[in-house]
Protein backbone atom coordinates (compact mmCIF):
# COMPACT_ATOMS: atom_id res chain seq x y z
CA UNK A 1 0.00 0.00 0.00
CA UNK A 2 1.57 3.13 -0.95
CA UNK A 3 1.52 6.40 1.02
CA UNK A 4 -1.62 8.14 -1.15
CA UNK A 5 -3.51 4.91 -0.86
CA UNK A 6 -3.18 5.07 2.73
CA UNK A 7 -3.98 8.91 3.32
CA UNK A 8 -6.62 8.05 1.43
CA UNK A 9 -7.91 5.65 3.02
CA UNK A 10 -7.20 7.18 6.60
CA UNK A 11 -9.17 10.29 5.36
CA UNK A 12 -12.43 8.04 4.16
CA UNK A 13 -12.22 5.89 7.66
CA UNK A 14 -12.13 9.00 9.97
CA UNK A 15 -15.11 10.67 8.06
CA UNK A 16 -17.52 8.17 8.46
CA UNK A 17 -16.38 8.15 12.36
CA UNK A 18 -16.10 11.73 13.10
CA UNK A 19 -17.95 13.53 14.91
CA UNK A 20 -19.29 17.40 13.48
CA UNK A 21 -16.93 19.63 15.10
CA UNK A 22 -18.34 23.16 16.15
CA UNK A 23 -16.45 25.46 13.26
CA UNK A 24 -15.29 23.10 10.22
CA UNK A 25 -11.80 21.95 10.60
CA UNK A 26 -9.19 23.07 7.79
CA UNK A 27 -8.43 19.41 6.00
CA UNK A 28 -4.38 20.17 7.27
CA UNK A 29 -5.60 19.60 10.41
CA UNK A 30 -8.09 17.16 10.47
CA UNK A 31 -7.29 13.63 12.11
CA UNK A 32 -8.79 11.17 9.79
CA UNK A 33 -8.02 7.66 10.70
CA UNK A 34 -5.92 8.78 13.79
CA UNK A 35 -8.86 10.14 15.69
CA UNK A 36 -10.50 6.77 15.21
CA UNK A 37 -9.51 4.44 18.40
CA UNK A 38 -8.32 1.36 19.45
CA UNK A 39 -11.06 -1.20 17.52
CA UNK A 40 -11.28 0.56 14.30
CA UNK A 41 -7.78 0.56 14.38
CA UNK A 42 -6.85 -3.30 15.18
CA UNK A 43 -9.58 -3.93 13.08
CA UNK A 44 -7.79 -2.53 10.15
CA UNK A 45 -4.34 -3.76 10.87
CA UNK A 46 -5.66 -7.47 11.21
CA UNK A 47 -8.03 -6.73 7.84
CA UNK A 48 -4.33 -6.05 6.01
CA UNK A 49 -5.67 -3.22 5.20
CA UNK A 50 -3.51 -1.06 7.86
CA UNK A 51 0.33 -1.62 9.58
CA UNK A 52 1.38 -0.58 12.47
CA UNK A 53 4.36 0.95 10.97
CA UNK A 54 2.29 2.98 8.71
CA UNK A 55 0.02 4.34 11.49
CA UNK A 56 3.01 5.30 13.73
CA UNK A 57 4.39 7.23 10.38
CA UNK A 58 0.85 8.67 10.04
CA UNK A 59 0.89 9.84 14.07
CA UNK A 60 4.75 11.33 13.33
CA UNK A 61 4.43 13.53 10.55
CA UNK A 62 0.72 14.97 12.36
CA UNK A 63 2.86 15.63 15.25
CA UNK A 64 5.39 17.32 12.92
CA UNK A 65 2.22 18.82 11.28
CA UNK A 66 0.22 20.35 14.35
CA UNK A 67 2.22 20.02 17.63
CA UNK A 68 5.59 21.17 16.20
CA UNK A 69 4.59 23.78 13.27
CA UNK A 70 1.20 25.02 12.44
CA UNK A 71 -0.69 25.28 15.27
CA UNK A 72 2.31 24.56 17.77
CA UNK A 73 0.20 23.12 20.36
CA UNK A 74 3.55 21.93 21.92
CA UNK A 75 2.16 18.59 23.51
CA UNK A 76 5.28 16.66 23.18
CA UNK A 77 8.05 17.08 24.85
CA UNK A 78 10.12 14.43 23.49
CA UNK A 79 9.96 11.31 20.40
CA UNK A 80 10.88 7.96 21.00
CA UNK A 81 13.70 7.17 18.14
CA UNK A 82 12.67 3.66 18.59
CA UNK A 83 8.83 4.00 17.84
CA UNK A 84 9.18 3.28 14.48
CA UNK A 85 11.50 -0.26 15.36
CA UNK A 86 8.77 -1.09 17.56
CA UNK A 87 5.98 -0.75 14.79
CA UNK A 88 7.54 -2.82 12.37
CA UNK A 89 8.37 -5.63 14.98
CA UNK A 90 4.95 -5.32 16.27
CA UNK A 91 3.44 -6.46 11.97
CA UNK A 92 6.21 -9.31 11.96
CA UNK A 93 4.44 -10.65 15.19
CA UNK A 94 1.24 -10.02 13.69
CA UNK A 95 2.55 -11.38 10.19
CA UNK A 96 3.69 -14.89 11.96
CA UNK A 97 0.00 -14.59 13.94
CA UNK A 98 1.08 -14.02 17.45
CA UNK A 99 -0.62 -10.76 18.17
CA UNK A 100 -0.74 -9.95 21.93
CA UNK A 101 -3.93 -8.23 23.25
CA UNK A 102 -6.05 -5.16 22.17
CA UNK A 103 -2.95 -2.87 22.36
CA UNK A 104 -0.58 -4.93 19.73
CA UNK A 105 0.71 -2.33 17.05
CA UNK A 106 -1.09 0.80 18.97
CA UNK A 107 1.12 3.97 19.39
CA UNK A 108 1.17 5.09 23.16
CA UNK A 109 2.15 8.69 24.53
CA UNK A 110 3.54 8.47 28.26
CA UNK A 111 3.35 11.52 30.37
CA UNK A 112 7.15 12.73 31.55
CA UNK A 113 7.51 11.94 34.73
CA UNK A 114 7.11 7.86 33.80
CA UNK A 115 9.91 6.08 33.61
CA UNK A 116 11.34 4.54 30.19
CA UNK A 117 14.65 2.24 29.87
CA UNK A 118 15.33 3.48 26.01
CA UNK A 119 16.74 6.44 24.64
CA UNK A 120 14.16 8.45 26.17
CA UNK A 121 14.72 10.68 29.44
CA UNK A 122 12.31 10.75 31.84
CA UNK A 123 12.41 14.18 33.89
CA UNK A 124 9.43 15.83 34.82
CA UNK A 125 9.50 18.46 32.77
CA UNK A 126 12.76 19.44 34.93
CA UNK A 127 16.40 20.97 33.54
CA UNK A 128 17.33 19.11 36.59
CA UNK A 129 16.98 15.52 34.85
CA UNK A 130 17.39 16.90 31.23
CA UNK A 131 19.10 13.93 29.41
CA UNK A 132 18.83 11.48 32.22
CA UNK A 133 17.65 7.93 31.23
CA UNK A 134 16.49 5.89 33.43
CA UNK A 135 17.86 2.33 34.85
CA UNK A 136 14.66 0.91 34.05
CA UNK A 137 10.72 0.68 32.96
CA UNK A 138 8.06 2.09 34.95
CA UNK A 139 5.88 -1.25 35.32
CA UNK A 140 3.09 0.57 33.93
CA UNK A 141 5.58 1.08 30.74
CA UNK A 142 6.62 -2.60 31.41
CA UNK A 143 3.05 -3.49 31.30
CA UNK A 144 2.32 -1.54 28.13
CA UNK A 145 5.54 -2.81 26.19
CA UNK A 146 4.31 -6.82 26.85
CA UNK A 147 1.12 -5.86 25.52
CA UNK A 148 2.98 -4.73 22.26
CA UNK A 149 1.52 -1.13 22.53
CA UNK A 150 4.47 1.21 20.31
CA UNK A 151 5.92 3.85 22.86
CA UNK A 152 6.23 6.71 20.79
CA UNK A 153 7.07 9.45 23.07
CA UNK A 154 6.44 11.66 25.83
CA UNK A 155 4.33 14.44 26.74
CA UNK A 156 4.87 17.90 28.08
CA UNK A 157 3.27 18.37 31.75
CA UNK A 158 2.96 20.89 34.81
CA UNK A 159 6.58 20.95 36.11
CA UNK A 160 7.21 18.32 38.97
CA UNK A 161 3.53 17.32 38.25
CA UNK A 162 1.93 20.82 39.26
CA UNK A 163 3.54 20.61 42.65
CA UNK A 164 6.37 23.34 42.53
CA UNK A 165 4.53 26.75 43.08
CA UNK A 166 1.27 28.06 44.96
CA UNK A 167 1.43 30.82 41.74
CA UNK A 168 2.18 28.05 38.76
CA UNK A 169 0.80 28.55 35.16
CA UNK A 170 -0.62 24.82 34.49
CA UNK A 171 1.19 22.76 31.56
CA UNK A 172 4.96 24.81 31.90
CA UNK A 173 8.08 23.01 32.53
CA UNK A 174 11.31 24.48 31.81
CA UNK A 175 12.26 21.77 30.00
CA UNK A 176 9.22 21.50 28.14
CA UNK A 177 7.59 25.12 27.71
CA UNK A 178 3.96 25.70 27.79
CA UNK A 179 1.89 23.34 26.10
CA UNK A 180 -1.60 24.97 24.49
CA UNK A 181 -5.25 23.92 24.35
CA UNK A 182 -6.12 23.08 20.91
CA UNK A 183 -10.05 24.14 21.16
CA UNK A 184 -8.20 27.68 22.20
CA UNK A 185 -4.63 28.31 21.61
CA UNK A 186 -4.23 31.17 24.35
CA UNK A 187 -6.22 28.73 27.04
CA UNK A 188 -4.65 26.55 29.62
CA UNK A 189 -4.96 22.55 29.11
CA UNK A 190 -5.11 22.57 33.15
CA UNK A 191 -2.65 20.56 34.65
CA UNK A 192 -0.33 18.52 35.38
CA UNK A 193 -1.11 15.46 32.47
CA UNK A 194 -1.02 18.61 30.11
CA UNK A 195 0.83 17.23 27.55
CA UNK A 196 -1.27 13.80 27.28
CA UNK A 197 -4.32 15.55 26.90
CA UNK A 198 -3.58 18.16 24.37
CA UNK A 199 -2.67 15.10 22.27
CA UNK A 200 -4.94 12.83 22.26
CA UNK A 201 -7.81 15.08 21.57
CA UNK A 202 -5.53 16.36 18.78
CA UNK A 203 -5.31 13.12 17.47
CA UNK A 204 -1.29 12.70 18.14
CA UNK A 205 -1.58 8.97 18.91
CA UNK A 206 -4.49 6.49 20.11
CA UNK A 207 -4.09 6.72 23.52
CA UNK A 208 -1.92 8.45 26.40
CA UNK A 209 -1.14 7.88 30.30
CA UNK A 210 -1.65 10.68 32.76
CA UNK A 211 -0.84 10.95 36.61
CA UNK A 212 -2.77 12.08 38.85
CA UNK A 213 -2.52 12.84 42.68
CA UNK A 214 -5.81 15.39 42.64
CA UNK A 215 -7.43 16.01 39.32
CA UNK A 216 -4.23 15.47 37.43
CA UNK A 217 -6.25 13.29 34.74
CA UNK A 218 -9.27 14.01 35.23
CA UNK A 219 -8.85 18.10 34.85
CA UNK A 220 -7.01 18.06 32.18
CA UNK A 221 -8.85 15.24 30.14
CA UNK A 222 -12.43 17.64 30.85
CA UNK A 223 -10.97 20.69 29.66
CA UNK A 224 -9.68 18.69 26.40
CA UNK A 225 -13.29 17.03 25.74
CA UNK A 226 -11.63 13.20 26.72
CA UNK A 227 -11.88 10.26 28.65
CA UNK A 228 -9.76 10.42 31.41
CA UNK A 229 -9.94 7.10 34.26
CA UNK A 230 -8.53 8.25 37.67
CA UNK A 231 -7.99 4.45 39.24
CA UNK A 232 -8.20 3.36 42.81
CA UNK A 233 -4.77 3.43 44.66
CA UNK A 234 -3.61 0.12 44.08
CA UNK A 235 -5.12 -0.92 40.98
CA UNK A 236 -2.56 0.19 39.06
CA UNK A 237 1.22 0.36 40.06
CA UNK A 238 3.10 3.96 40.86
CA UNK A 239 6.57 2.09 40.80
CA UNK A 240 9.00 3.94 38.32
CA UNK A 241 6.65 6.90 38.28
CA UNK A 242 8.08 10.56 39.59
CA UNK A 243 6.28 11.03 42.74
CA UNK A 244 4.45 13.53 45.04
CA UNK A 245 2.66 11.56 47.63
CA UNK A 246 2.72 7.40 47.36
CA UNK A 247 -0.81 7.88 49.75
CA UNK A 248 -2.60 9.57 46.20
CA UNK A 249 -0.16 9.31 43.24
CA UNK A 250 -2.32 7.03 40.42
CA UNK A 251 -1.22 6.50 36.46
CA UNK A 252 -4.61 5.96 34.44
CA UNK A 253 -5.26 6.15 30.87
CA UNK A 254 -6.74 9.44 29.02
CA UNK A 255 -8.67 8.35 25.51
CA UNK A 256 -10.97 9.85 23.13
CA UNK A 257 -13.60 7.05 24.06
CA UNK A 258 -14.48 5.41 27.51
CA UNK A 259 -14.13 1.94 25.48
CA UNK A 260 -10.50 3.46 24.71
CA UNK A 261 -10.18 4.12 28.27
CA UNK A 262 -11.23 0.81 29.59
CA UNK A 263 -8.79 -1.17 26.87
CA UNK A 264 -6.03 0.74 28.05
CA UNK A 265 -6.83 0.50 32.05
CA UNK A 266 -7.08 -3.35 31.57
CA UNK A 267 -3.33 -3.57 30.44
CA UNK A 268 -1.98 -1.10 32.88
CA UNK A 269 -4.17 -2.56 36.22
CA UNK A 270 -2.07 -5.63 37.77
CA UNK A 271 -0.07 -6.25 40.69
CA UNK A 272 3.80 -5.23 41.08
CA UNK A 273 6.16 -6.65 43.70
CA UNK A 274 7.47 -3.29 44.04
CA UNK A 275 4.61 -1.95 44.83
CA UNK A 276 2.70 -3.66 47.89
CA UNK A 277 -0.60 -2.21 48.02
CA UNK A 278 -1.33 -3.25 44.44
CA UNK A 279 -0.75 -6.60 45.74
CA UNK A 280 -3.75 -6.37 48.33
CA UNK A 281 -6.35 -8.87 47.18
CA UNK A 282 -7.53 -9.57 42.94
CA UNK A 283 -9.66 -8.01 41.23
CA UNK A 284 -11.67 -8.37 38.12
CA UNK A 285 -9.72 -6.15 34.99
CA UNK A 286 -11.20 -7.15 32.36
CA UNK A 287 -13.05 -3.63 31.75
CA UNK A 288 -14.09 -4.75 28.20
CA UNK A 289 -17.17 -6.89 30.13
CA UNK A 290 -18.52 -3.48 31.43
CA UNK A 291 -19.17 -1.76 28.17
CA UNK A 292 -22.69 -1.73 28.43
CA UNK A 293 -25.11 0.36 26.89
CA UNK A 294 -27.56 -0.27 29.40
CA UNK A 295 -25.32 -0.05 32.32
CA UNK A 296 -27.69 2.83 33.63
CA UNK A 297 -30.69 1.81 33.95
CA UNK A 298 -31.52 1.00 37.99
CA UNK A 299 -28.77 2.67 39.28
CA UNK A 300 -28.74 4.96 42.04
CA UNK A 301 -26.55 8.34 41.68
CA UNK A 302 -26.13 10.76 43.80
CA UNK A 303 -25.71 14.22 42.43
CA UNK A 304 -23.56 15.71 44.20
CA UNK A 305 -25.07 19.40 44.57
CA UNK A 306 -22.04 21.10 46.69
CA UNK A 307 -20.03 21.04 43.62
CA UNK A 308 -22.33 23.21 41.46
CA UNK A 309 -22.79 26.86 41.15
CA UNK A 310 -19.56 28.13 39.51
CA UNK A 311 -21.33 28.99 36.88
CA UNK A 312 -24.65 28.92 35.52
CA UNK A 313 -23.54 27.96 31.67
CA UNK A 314 -21.80 25.01 33.26
CA UNK A 315 -24.16 24.43 35.34
CA UNK A 316 -26.55 24.32 32.50
CA UNK A 317 -24.72 21.57 30.12
CA UNK A 318 -24.83 18.88 33.30
CA UNK A 319 -28.47 19.10 33.96
CA UNK A 320 -28.59 18.44 30.62
CA UNK A 321 -26.20 15.41 31.04
CA UNK A 322 -28.40 14.44 34.31
CA UNK A 323 -31.61 14.27 32.14
CA UNK A 324 -29.71 12.12 29.68
CA UNK A 325 -29.08 9.52 32.84
CA UNK A 326 -32.59 9.48 33.74
CA UNK A 327 -33.31 8.99 30.09
CA UNK A 328 -31.03 5.96 30.68
CA UNK A 329 -32.90 4.58 33.32
CA UNK A 330 -30.99 6.09 36.30
CA UNK A 331 -32.48 7.28 39.92
CA UNK A 332 -30.91 10.63 40.91
CA UNK A 333 -30.55 11.76 44.12
CA UNK A 334 -29.26 15.38 45.30
CA UNK A 335 -26.83 15.00 47.92
CA UNK A 336 -24.38 16.82 49.79
CA UNK A 337 -21.06 15.29 49.53
CA UNK A 338 -19.94 15.67 53.41
CA UNK A 339 -17.06 17.05 55.25
CA UNK A 340 -15.33 18.49 52.06
CA UNK A 341 -14.10 21.20 53.82
CA UNK A 342 -12.14 19.44 56.17
CA UNK A 343 -9.36 18.06 54.62
CA UNK A 344 -8.31 20.93 52.27
CA UNK A 345 -4.97 21.97 54.39
CA UNK A 346 -4.24 18.54 55.36
CA UNK A 347 -3.98 17.32 52.42
CA UNK A 348 -1.54 19.84 51.13
CA UNK A 349 0.47 18.98 54.37
CA UNK A 350 0.62 15.11 53.65
CA UNK A 351 1.86 15.79 49.75
CA UNK A 352 4.16 18.27 51.12
CA UNK A 353 5.46 15.38 53.70
CA UNK A 354 5.43 12.79 51.41
CA UNK A 355 7.54 14.44 48.26
CA UNK A 356 10.90 14.53 49.77
CA UNK A 357 11.56 10.78 50.56
CA UNK A 358 9.74 9.83 47.51
CA UNK A 359 11.97 12.26 45.39
CA UNK A 360 14.86 11.22 46.86
CA UNK A 361 13.72 6.82 46.67
CA UNK A 362 12.80 7.56 42.91
CA UNK A 363 15.68 9.59 42.30
CA UNK A 364 18.10 6.53 43.96
CA UNK A 365 16.32 3.50 42.39
CA UNK A 366 15.51 5.09 38.87
CA UNK A 367 18.24 7.52 37.99
CA UNK A 368 21.49 7.00 40.03
CA UNK A 369 23.45 9.18 37.43
CA UNK A 370 21.34 12.40 38.19
CA UNK A 371 23.22 15.62 38.49
CA UNK A 372 20.50 15.72 41.90
CA UNK A 373 19.87 13.26 44.48
CA UNK A 374 17.31 14.77 46.31
CA UNK A 375 14.80 17.54 47.33
CA UNK A 376 17.65 19.99 48.53
CA UNK A 377 19.93 19.48 45.34
CA UNK A 378 16.75 20.11 43.02
CA UNK A 379 16.22 23.44 44.96
CA UNK A 380 19.76 24.55 44.46
CA UNK A 381 20.17 23.95 41.03
CA UNK A 382 16.52 25.62 40.47
CA UNK A 383 18.59 28.77 41.87
CA UNK A 384 21.63 28.70 39.96
CA UNK A 385 19.34 28.38 36.85
CA UNK A 386 17.05 30.58 38.23
CA UNK A 387 16.58 32.60 34.35
CA UNK A 388 15.58 29.47 33.10
CA UNK A 389 13.73 27.45 36.22
CA UNK A 390 11.85 30.35 38.06
CA UNK A 391 11.49 33.15 35.45
CA UNK A 392 7.96 32.71 35.58
CA UNK A 393 7.17 31.40 39.25
CA UNK A 394 9.07 30.09 41.94
CA UNK A 395 9.35 26.64 43.60
CA UNK A 396 7.39 27.14 47.10
CA UNK A 397 6.06 23.93 47.38
CA UNK A 398 9.86 22.59 46.83
CA UNK A 399 10.78 24.43 49.68
CA UNK A 400 8.07 23.42 51.75
CA UNK A 401 8.59 19.70 51.33
CA UNK A 402 12.17 19.88 52.22
CA UNK A 403 11.18 21.53 55.48
CA UNK A 404 8.60 19.12 56.58
CA UNK A 405 9.74 16.52 59.37
CA UNK A 406 9.53 12.80 58.02
CA UNK A 407 6.97 10.36 57.90
CA UNK A 408 7.10 9.67 61.15
CA UNK A 409 6.21 13.14 62.34
CA UNK A 410 3.40 12.64 64.39
CA UNK A 411 1.63 15.86 62.58
CA UNK A 412 2.36 14.02 59.11
CA UNK A 413 0.61 10.76 60.72
CA UNK A 414 -2.31 12.87 61.87
CA UNK A 415 -2.92 15.06 58.78
CA UNK A 416 -3.33 11.47 56.89
CA UNK A 417 -5.95 9.99 59.12
CA UNK A 418 -7.81 13.04 59.45
CA UNK A 419 -8.04 12.92 55.17
CA UNK A 420 -8.91 9.57 55.23
CA UNK A 421 -11.25 9.95 57.65
CA UNK A 422 -13.29 12.81 56.14
CA UNK A 423 -12.96 12.06 52.89
CA UNK A 424 -13.78 7.90 52.82
CA UNK A 425 -15.55 7.26 56.15
CA UNK A 426 -17.22 10.40 56.84
CA UNK A 427 -17.23 11.74 53.26
CA UNK A 428 -18.09 9.27 50.10
CA UNK A 429 -18.50 5.94 51.90
CA UNK A 430 -20.70 7.75 54.47
CA UNK A 431 -23.53 9.73 51.80
CA UNK A 432 -23.17 6.57 49.21
CA UNK A 433 -24.55 4.22 51.97
CA UNK A 434 -27.20 6.65 53.80
CA UNK A 435 -28.54 7.05 50.25
CA UNK A 436 -27.92 3.57 49.24
CA UNK A 437 -25.96 5.06 45.78
CA UNK A 438 -23.88 3.24 42.94
CA UNK A 439 -22.20 6.27 42.34
CA UNK A 440 -21.62 10.04 42.75
CA UNK A 441 -22.00 12.71 39.65
CA UNK A 442 -20.87 15.88 39.22
CA UNK A 443 -19.31 18.33 36.83
CA UNK A 444 -15.72 18.01 36.41
CA UNK A 445 -14.76 21.27 36.62
CA UNK A 446 -15.39 24.42 34.63
CA UNK A 447 -13.78 25.38 30.96
CA UNK A 448 -10.36 25.92 30.17
CA UNK A 449 -9.10 29.62 31.31
CA UNK A 450 -6.55 31.98 29.93
CA UNK A 451 -3.03 31.42 30.36
CA UNK A 452 -1.38 34.28 32.50
CA UNK A 453 1.86 34.01 33.45
CA UNK A 454 1.51 36.99 35.74
CA UNK A 455 -1.32 35.83 38.02
CA UNK A 456 -1.34 32.15 37.36
CA UNK A 457 -3.90 29.57 37.01
CA UNK A 458 -7.27 30.42 37.18
CA UNK A 459 -8.98 27.54 38.72
CA UNK A 460 -13.34 27.00 38.72
CA UNK A 461 -15.10 24.92 40.58
CA UNK A 462 -13.64 21.24 40.40
CA UNK A 463 -15.20 17.85 41.64
CA UNK A 464 -11.10 16.19 42.32
CA UNK A 465 -10.67 16.37 45.40
CA UNK A 466 -12.71 13.87 47.36
CA UNK A 467 -12.22 10.76 45.22
CA UNK A 468 -7.98 11.89 45.19
CA UNK A 469 -8.00 12.35 48.82
CA UNK A 470 -9.63 8.61 49.41
CA UNK A 471 -7.83 7.41 47.08
CA UNK A 472 -11.15 6.07 45.15
CA UNK A 473 -11.62 6.15 41.48
CA UNK A 474 -12.93 8.74 39.09
CA UNK A 475 -14.25 9.12 35.57
CA UNK A 476 -15.05 11.76 33.44
CA UNK A 477 -16.61 11.65 30.02
CA UNK A 478 -16.85 14.61 28.00
CA UNK A 479 -20.56 16.64 28.34
CA UNK A 480 -21.01 19.30 26.29
CA UNK A 481 -19.25 22.97 25.80
CA UNK A 482 -19.35 26.35 27.37
CA UNK A 483 -18.35 29.00 24.92
CA UNK A 484 -17.47 26.31 22.75
CA UNK A 485 -15.08 24.93 25.35
CA UNK A 486 -15.48 21.27 26.56
CA UNK A 487 -17.08 20.71 29.78
CA UNK A 488 -16.75 16.94 31.27
CA UNK A 489 -19.50 14.87 33.48
CA UNK A 490 -17.87 12.82 36.31
CA UNK A 491 -18.30 9.07 37.91
CA UNK A 492 -17.26 8.61 41.44
CA UNK A 493 -17.66 5.34 42.94
CA UNK A 494 -15.89 3.69 46.02
CA UNK A 495 -12.81 1.69 46.37
CA UNK A 496 -12.27 -0.85 43.04
CA UNK A 497 -15.56 0.12 41.25
CA UNK A 498 -13.91 0.85 38.17
CA UNK A 499 -16.15 -1.64 35.97
CA UNK A 500 -19.59 -0.25 37.35
CA UNK A 501 -18.16 3.79 36.79
CA UNK A 502 -16.85 2.33 33.32
CA UNK A 503 -20.23 0.76 32.46
CA UNK A 504 -22.22 4.34 33.77
CA UNK A 505 -19.58 6.37 31.79
CA UNK A 506 -20.10 4.04 28.64
CA UNK A 507 -23.91 4.36 29.04
CA UNK A 508 -23.90 8.07 28.51
CA UNK A 509 -21.16 8.11 26.37
CA UNK A 510 -23.16 6.00 23.66
CA UNK A 511 -26.48 7.91 24.69
CA UNK A 512 -24.61 11.29 23.61
CA UNK A 513 -21.41 11.33 21.55
CA UNK A 514 -20.72 14.64 22.86
CA UNK A 515 -16.95 14.97 22.11
CA UNK A 516 -15.84 17.25 18.63
CA UNK A 517 -12.59 17.38 17.41
CA UNK A 518 -10.52 20.71 18.03
CA UNK A 519 -10.16 23.25 15.62
CA UNK A 520 -7.41 24.91 16.99
CA UNK A 521 -8.62 28.48 16.79
CA UNK A 522 -6.10 30.87 18.35
CA UNK A 523 -9.08 32.52 20.54
CA UNK A 524 -13.12 31.95 21.19
CA UNK A 525 -15.36 34.56 20.58
CA UNK A 526 -17.47 35.28 23.84
CA UNK A 527 -21.36 34.58 23.23
CA UNK A 528 -23.17 38.26 24.27
CA UNK A 529 -25.83 37.30 26.95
Amino acid sequence: MDRREFVRMGLAVGGAAAVTPVHAVPKALQGGLLDTGVREQQQLMSSNKLTSHALTSQYLARIGKIDKSGPRINAIIELNPEALKIAREMDRERMARKVRGPLHGIPVLLKDNIATADRMSTTAGSLALDGVRAARDAHVVARLREAGAVILGKTNLSEWANMRSTHSVSGWSGRGGLTRNPYALDRNCSGSSSGSAAAITASLATLAVGTETDGSIVSPASICGLVGIKPTIGLVSRSGIIPIAASQDTAGPMARSVTDAALMLAVLAGPDPLDPVTQQGTHDTDYAKALDRNALRGKRLGVARNFFGSSDELDDAIEKALLVLQGQGAVLVDVQVPNTDKYGDTETAVLLHEFKPGLADYLKDYAPGAPIRNMADLIAFNRRHADKELRYFGQEHLEQSQAKAGLDSPDYQAALANNHRYARDEGIDKVMKEYGLDALVAPTGGPAWLTDFVNGDHYGGSFSSPAAVAGYPHITVPAGHVHGLPVGLSFVGGPYTESALIGMAYAYEQATHLRRAPTFPASIPLKVR
